[in-house]
């Protein structure tokens, strides 16, 4: 058994999958923690995610993530950072994770239908215009106000099932831009065949 399984899996979730039979599947699979080249180039696409805290009580909160598509950086083999942008003011990740830096990032991505777990401790960092400089687009409006960053404990890639297709307007626009073209073409000939 692997460190990143008891990250993944806490004895009364193994005992569960023993109880419905799925404990199995999952002895001995190793569980990635570090950054490859497919996970890099997925995470260049990402422009939305959402990221879990608990309080030391254990009360969970999601807050959802978004900024240009990139904008959630590997920093190295194992770590993951993010701009925070101003937002609601009522920063209960913020005390969170003064309390508790155990979190998970969950990122679905309609397009490819593909969804990515990943658990960790993230730590706030303020005040680091180098860091902040590596992480923030400056075509981007939005004004970051700190970063989170986050350390891989482990990751899962899960299956497609019931991920309903969706693409965003930058996704779809070369497709659309093209429909449009070929529609004025189109309007063009059947000015000419009028005439003539």
């Amino acid at each position: 058994m692997s460190d990143s399984e008891d990250v993944l899996f806490s004895p009364s979730v193994k005992a569960e999958q023993t109880r419905l039979g799925s404990r199995q599947m999952f002895e001995g699979r190793e569980w990635q923690s570090e950054i490859t080249d497919d996970l890099r180039q997925f995470l260049d696409a990402i422009d939305t995610f959402f990221f879990a805290t608990a309080s030391a009580d254990g009360r969970p909160y999601i807050q959802h993530s978004g900024g240009p598509p990139g904008f959630l950086k590997p920093i190295g083999t194992r770590e993951l950072a993010f701009a925070d942008f101003a937002g609601n003011r009522q920063y209960v990740t913020l005390g969170h994770l003064k309390e508790n830096d155990r979190a998970h990032i969950f990122i679905l991505h309609f397009a490819s239908q593909q969804r990515v777990k990943l658990w960790g401790r993230a730590r706030v960092i303020e005040n680091d215009l180098e860091l902040m400089e590596r992480l923030v687009d400056p075509t981007y409006k939005a004004r970051p106000q700190r970063a989170i960053v986050f350390r891989i404990e482990a990751y899962d890639i899960n299956c497609r099932q019931h991920i309903t297709a969706r693409y965003s307007e930058a996704e779809i626009a070369p497709s659309v831009n093209r429909l449009i073209e070929r529609i004025k073409e189109l309007e063009e000939e059947v000015e000419r065949l009028k005439k003539g």
